[in-house]
């Protein structure tokens, strides 16, 4: 039997173009990606979190909670120095850190003598700016068509995949134009001589190497270079290049300074400390600062705003659909007390 063409047109499933009650941000994140409705996104309730989703007045959409959260987990699991580092949510353009950069001083007085006056704390202002991070990754409108194709983690895949490897440059080497200032940007002085604005560095003994004899004094000096009040919370920064060196290292009595991790998730020590592994920290060479010590949660702040923003772009590059997404971060050093590096160095 022939079936005309109002029947075929009614029984085909409709595309959902509007959010739906079991799933509204989803479903209405999907519909605005998939053919730029979003009628759906305008009618929802937001709710007040860190984390939500809005329709800006100049047409750019925060993305939905749960691709937000992908999003943001992808970025804090990958190797970067977010995992060790001081990360806050700002609601403003800046962040500033205040730090006293010297002891409050103190002496002995008995019961009848004058006091002395003491010495008062200086406190040093440190100002972290937000910079724009971008991705635009882009796909075929014949694929966002696909009702079977899963929209949400691809984008959030892509994106994440993005910001973590220009966020993970930027922390370590960033010139703060346009992008965070990177820790090993920072002037390095001889470990005891450095003054606020500085970082400690200890060298090898040899120039682009290791030294033959006894490398792991090094390490050592490096750990004790690092003040006692930061060593406890403290971890090693380097690359995978780095730590292929590191790990034939051994100590007096034959035994490798390094031990591998024995739990999943748990990170490899070198020392007793843990080691993270950041592929941006440069290679071995003559007087690079290929390895970093220090309290990061105390020595590196990360600023950031919670949103991320969604801008779908159908016209540029047809027939495919570009999706313009960004965030803002900054990043600096906020102790420079609590980080010190080695210099591969005479």
């Amino acid at each position: 039997m022939m079936l005309d063409r109002k029947s075929l047109t009614r029984a085909r499933p409709a595309l959902a173009a509007a959010a739906e009650a079991e799933a509204p941000h989803q479903k209405a994140f999907e519909a605005y990606v998939r053919s730029g409705d979003d009628d759906a996104l305008r009618g929802l309730d937001l709710e007040g979190k860190a984390m939500n989703t809005a329709v800006a007045g100049d047409g750019g959409y925060l993305v939905d909670p749960e691709t937000s959260a992908t999003i943001q987990s992808a970025l804090v699991s990958t190797a970067s120095l977010r995992q060790v580092a001081n990360v806050v949510n700002v609601e403003a353009a800046a962040y500033d850190v205040l730090i006293d950069t010297t002891e409050t001083g103190a002496g002995w007085a008995t019961e009848t003598a004058t006091a002395a006056e003491t010495a008062t704390p200086n406190i040093e202002r440190i100002s972290i700016p937000l910079h724009e991070l971008s991705a635009m990754p882009k796909i075929s409108q014949r694929l966002l068509d696909d009702s079977a194709f899963d929209v949400e983690s691809w984008l959030a895949g892509r994106i994440a995949e993005k910001f973590a490897g220009a966020e993970a440059g930027a922390f370590i080497n960033g010139d703060g134009v346009d992008k965070p200032v990177g820790f090993l940007t920072h002037t390095t002085v001889a470990a005891g001589t450095e003054i606020w604005g500085e970082l400690g560095h200890v060298t090898t003994g040899v120039d682009g190497a290791f030294a033959a004899v006894d490398p792991a004094d090094a390490l050592v000096d490096l750990v004790f270079a690092l003040g006692s009040e930061y060593r406890a919370n403290a971890s090693f920064v380097m690359n995978s290049k780095t730590v292929g060196q590191v790990r034939k290292i051994k100590d007096a009595d034959g035994r490798f300074i390094w031990t591998d991790s024995l739990a999943a998730g748990e990170p490899s020590r070198l020392m007793g400390y843990p080691v993270l592994v950041a592929e941006d920290m440069p290679d071995v060479a003559t007087g690079s600062l290929s390895v970093a010590f220090g309290d990061f949660a105390a020595g590196y702040t990360i600023a950031e705003r919670p949103d991320l923003r969604i801008l779908r772009d159908p016209f540029s590059a047809k027939p495919h659909v570009m999706f313009y997404a960004s965030k803002r971060v900054g990043g600096d050093v906020s102790d420079f007390n609590a980080i010190k590096v080695l210099k591969f160095s005479v």
